[in-house]
């Protein structure tokens, strides 16, 4: 599917582009039926109890159908005849393609072949990500229909399931390259930081940072992949209320409210909350259409009960918004959901595993990307959203101190944020407001006293900026967020695992000292010493590398490539933003949207523009009558 967003700087329109899922007639396709006739296992209404839950979910996900253009050729085999024809993709799934076949001729040649062989490419974003491939597979015809123009549409089920037949012929080769470079990539870095230790007494502090460097990236990898995810457990549902503020978001809103209420969770423990920060579109409107819509076609779903929205009188922040739904959530842990977020159907029923613990105060979903297929900017972020979640989060979490339970998905008990709301909404720092990094700072409020985690198989997809200028606005904003939200934290992280909180300590000092060591290695050396920094950037080049390889490994991407350009693109452009950071970290603007913030920051700019031009007009109608007094004096 392709949305269409306006640059604001050229103009110009850039096209999102999404899996287009087939719609269901049902809206709330997922929602177990209340009167038990079906079961959250289960949509016949069989006994299920016994069944694994996991495999359901794996069944339920291979079903869903996602909206296809591209053509299909298909080899019709009847003894050693073949004919073959080509047809038109309507949509396809893990199991199966819909394709529309032009006429009666050709239909009934696919009627009476005895084999059908279908041969494709499925296109980048035409089915989830790492599924991008040529197939070349038997098929058989599950069902056919006449249509209007007297074309027929015919389904065809495949021999194979389009997972299994992907990790076949090319998933085992992509494990066994990803693999192999992963570990030569590795065992160099390690060699290379062998050759500091040797040399570090000719320059003890560029050596130890990249001793450092490199034992937190290395570290990362290692526990990432160690990492394990809490078990699903069909009969732990706890109450779940999940807010989603809103502020301009008339786009995506009501795909966000149907995924959040659409899930396969207890009708009575979920309920649904949207809190609209006085937008100035049409977000209310749209919020209203679709709650109606749920409200007449959900009543069997108790949407009345457990759907609802609250509009503040005036634009208070993004905080203000979360901390009024919090007030009125009904249960016992409440999710935060930005309003450009899209909960997988399985979401919170997953989420909310590792509260099984007690000491659990805090845990983070997954978030991928929705519109990883509209640019380039949006494929390197692709990555980077992937790595950052599935590596450095799951790395955390295998210590329970996951420091940031990042906004578009994460869940808390509702005591923690009711004790820490005056604090989270007071926030200032150095005199400012604290206005963004308000997922960094509960995160803080929660990390103090309870432990934090990370659900992988909770995942939302988000919308991401497609364009450079927004992009560079959101990234210099979590920059402060996150320097001034770490320093925060490093005041009590030292009371945590001790191997966490040395890692924490090396993952605040990279960062920082990044562009001192990136100007000494680039500039000075070469400058002073007149040496080309080939160690350095070989360096550089194999931890882009194996950013890359980790992404091909883990999800068989085609986008694995820009995992090194994103590396590449961070050195280049990101990476200076962080001495910005440093001496901007106190600014409470998002410069991405007008919040208050925002809005009285540009009133300064005006009224400095302003005195400036009254300034220049009065010093230009000074001279203006000075200049015939000293023509006089010239004279």
């Amino acid at each position: 599917m392709i949305f269409q967003k306006k640059n604001r700087k050229n103009d110009k329109e850039v096209k999102d582009r999404l899996l287009e899922l087939k719609s269901d007639r049902r809206l709330l396709a997922n929602v177990p039926d209340k009167t038990n006739v079906r079961t959250n296992v289960d949509r016949r209404g069989r006994e299920s109890r016994e069944e694994n839950i996991n495999d359901y979910i794996i069944q339920k996900q291979a079903g869903l159908r996602y909206k296809i253009d591209y053509d299909v050729e298909v080899t019709c085999i009847s003894g050693k005849a073949k004919q073959k024809i080509v047809c038109e993709g309507v949509d396809i799934s893990m199991t199966g393609i819909l394709l529309n076949v032009a006429s009666k001729e050709q239909m009934d040649i696919l009627e009476h072949a005895d084999k059908i062989k279908l041969k494709f490419e499925i296109i980048p974003g035409t089915l989830p990500e790492g599924m991008e491939m040529k197939v070349n597979l038997f098929a058989s015809i599950a069902r056919s229909q006449r249509l209007e123009d007297s074309s027929y549409h015919c389904g065809l089920m495949f021999e194979e399931a389009l997972s299994l037949y992907s990790s076949k012929r090319r998933g085992r080769y992509m494990l066994m390259i990803s693999s192999l470079l992963m570990f030569f990539i590795s065992s160099f870095v390690i060699l290379m930081r062998a050759e500091s230790i040797i040399y570090f007494r000719f320059n003890k502090w560029m050596y130890l940072y990249s001793i450092i460097a490199a034992v937190f990236l290395l570290s990362r990898y290692l526990f990432g992949s160690l990492y394990r995810e809490a078990p699903l457990d069909i009969d732990f549902t706890p109450g779940v209320t999940i807010l989603i503020p809103c502020f301009n978001e008339e786009e995506w809103i009501q795909r966000t409210i149907l995924s959040c209420i659409n899930q396969d969770y207890p009708v009575d423990q979920l309920e649904v909350i949207i809190i609209d920060d006085c937008s100035s579109d049409k977000s209310v409107e749209k919020i209203d259409e679709i709650v109606q819509r749920l409200y007449k076609e959900g009543e069997q779903f108790d949407t009345k009960s457990r759907l609802k929205y609250i509009v503040l009188e005036q634009n208070a922040g993004k905080r203000d918004a979360l901390s009024a739904g919090a007030l009125v959530a009904k249960h016992e842990l409440v999710v935060f959901v930005d309003s450009d977020s899209f909960l997988d159907p399985f979401a919170i029923r997953n989420l909310v595993q590792p509260f099984k613990d007690p000491k659990m105060g805090g845990v983070a979903g997954r978030t991928d990307v929705a519109n990883t297929y509209t640019n380039g900017l949006t494929k390197m972020q692709s990555v980077r959203y992937y790595i950052a979640f599935r590596i450095m989060k799951a790395a955390e979490a295998y210590f329970d101190v996951v420091t940031c339970l990042s906004g578009p998905l994460a869940c808390y008990r509702k005591e923690i944020i009711l004790d820490n709301m005056d604090n989270w909404l007071n926030q200032s720092f150095l005199g400012q407001k604290a206005t963004f990094g308000d997922d960094r700072a509960m995160t803080n409020f929660v990390l103090k006293h309870y432990r934090t985690s990370y659900q992988d198989s909770a995942f939302c997809q988000t919308i991401v900026p497609n364009t450079y200028d927004v992009f560079l606005k959101q990234q210099m904003r979590w920059k402060r967020s996150w320097l001034r939200e770490s320093l925060i934290a490093g005041t009590f992280m030292f009371k945590k695992e001790p191997f966490a909180s040395v890692l924490f300590y090396m993952g605040l000092f990279v960062p920082v000292a990044a562009p001192v060591i990136v100007l000494y290695n680039l500039i000075y050396v070469p400058v002073t010493q007149r040496v080309f920094p080939v160690t350095f950037l070989v360096g550089l080049l194999l931890m882009a590398s194996l950013m890359s390889m980790a992404q091909l490994f883990l999800r068989r991407s085609s986008t694995w490539i820009f995992g090194m350009v994103f590396c590449l693109y961070y050195e280049a452009v990101l990476l200076w933003q962080m001495p910005v950071a440093w001496v901007t970290f106190w600014k409470s603007t998002w410069g991405t949207r007008m919040t208050p913030s925002d809005i009285e920051e540009e009133e300064k700019k005006k009224k400095k523009r302003e005195e400036k031009l009254k300034k220049k007009q009065g010093n230009g109608r000074k001279q203006t009558s000075e200049e015939p007094h000293e023509g006089k004096q010239n004279i």
